[in-house]
């Protein structure tokens, strides 16, 4: 029975509607001896107290995609191959433009949202390079299908969710199909397709996006595999002027940084309340040496960058929960690197997807805007910035230091 699926929804709803009838039928029918029917009314009560917290787990779980499936929830999923040292660029010395085309075939995805908006396809994608083997999730904008466009080339914006955090997320819990097919529709905001592939490689640790020799090279499955295989696939844009990036919270850290790294790969990032320094998401696997933390530290790598990668960045937070992080940025980007710092007030939501989905419809005005796509009538309609508002630190660490890596592993604030 899937984690996700209305079936285990339902038995959940009904084991707790009967755990809450038997006290009530129960309680004083009971016979036998006096610890006899005390030990029967403790496990009645056992019994409702863990069907009730199983059904707030399984509501929030399907409202906020946190776990895609039991190896997920049970910490036993492991979708990583092998794991090679491939290098600074992440290649291996492979030349990925001679690897051949890559076939997939693709099925209708199942779960909430995944059946909205003219429906998400899913496959089972083998990393030739990366060595990993895992979903990836793509919807495909309106004007795909359209004889109009038979002839035109989209372009692309990989979808990253947070740790823990599923690949559906961004069409469940975020609903960005649905609240992206009227905007492309109307022309507001160009046609982009969405593609959002498993960022949960590994058993209960967050990958950080980065590539970890021995362990995991998450960074070239989401910058080499998954576009070789969209672009193999689709009548997607090129590599860099098509293809953008966007995630919140470890998902944001991933976005920014993967731009920051590959400004050939990419031309734009989105962050939504996410963080420079790996250790802000302190069970990532970037965050557990030096080298690893400043390998892939966004803020230091562009600072130390020998040329101004020509990306463009758009970076929202509350005060202490992005925002620091997002300035650190703009504060070290050089031209020809733009960045768009957008300052949330504490009352917008948190660090939840209340914050994150209405930011949906902003966000890719934005990248209509950036990504050049002209035929789009889109506007940045991003909330003006405003005086950050002082607050004392959190964790024993300042948010300049969080958010420009010189924060402690100690001292490092926890994300959820």
């Amino acid at each position: 029975m899937s984690l996700t699926g209305t079936p285990f929804l339902c038995t959940t709803v009904v084991l707790a509607a009967v755990a809450l009838i038997l006290p009530l039928l129960l309680w004083s029918r009971m016979r036998g001896p006096k610890a006899l029917r005390a030990a029967g009314r403790v496990l009645m009560l056992l019994f409702a107290q863990a069907t009730a917290v199983t059904l707030v787990f399984v509501l929030v779980n399907n409202r906020n995609s946190l776990y895609d499936n039991w190896a997920d929830l049970l910490g036993t999923g492991d979708h990583v191959q092998q794991a090679a040292d491939l290098g600074r660029d992440g290649t291996g010395g492979i030349a990925v433009k001679r690897l051949p085309r890559v076939r997939q075939t693709f099925t209708a995805a199942d779960g909430p949202g995944m059946h909205a908006a003219g429906g998400v396809r899913v496959t089972q994608l083998r990393g030739r390079v990366s060595g990993v083997n895992a979903e990836v999730y793509v919807w495909l904008p309106p004007q795909y299908d359209d004889p109009a466009y038979r002839h035109r080339k989209f372009p692309v914006v990989e979808l990253l969710p947070g740790y823990p955090g599923s690949a559906k997320a961004w069409f469940g819990a975020m609903r960005a199909h649905e609240q992206l097919l009227p905007l492309m529709s109307s022309g507001e905001v160009a046609p982009f397709i969405l593609v959002a592939p498993r960022t949960n490689l590994l058993a209960a640790v967050d990958t950080g996006c980065a590539n970890v020799p021995g362990q995991v090279n998450a960074d070239s499955w989401l910058s080499i595999d998954v576009p070789k295989m969209v672009t193999d696939n689709f009548r997607a844009q090129p590599a860099p002027r098509g293809w953008a990036t966007a995630g919140y919270s470890a998902g944001a850290h991933c976005a920014v940084k993967l731009a920051v790294a590959h400004p050939d790969r990419y031309r734009a990032a989105v962050s939504l309340s996410g963080y420079n320094d790996p250790i802000g998401e302190r069970s990532s696997l970037a965050a557990q040496t030096p080298a690893l933390r400043a390998a892939n530290n966004p803020f230091l790598l562009l600072r130390k960058a020998a040329e101004p990668p020509p990306i463009a960045l758009y970076l929202s937070g509350e005060s202490g929960d992005g925002y620091q992080a997002a300035m650190a940025l703009e504060s070290v980007a050089k031209a020809p690197t733009t960045v768009r710092v957008v300052l949330l007030p504490r009352s917008a939501g948190g660090h939840t997807m209340a914050l994150w989905r209405p930011q949906v419809d902003t966000v890719f005005r934005w990248l209509t805007l950036q990504m050049g796509q002209s035929r789009a009538k889109g506007r940045d309609t991003s909330l003006a910035g405003a005086p950050i508002p002082r607050s004392p630190s959190t964790g024993g660490s300042t948010h300049a230091a969080l958010a420009n890596g010189t924060a402690s592993r100690a001292g490092a604030a926890r994300r959820p």
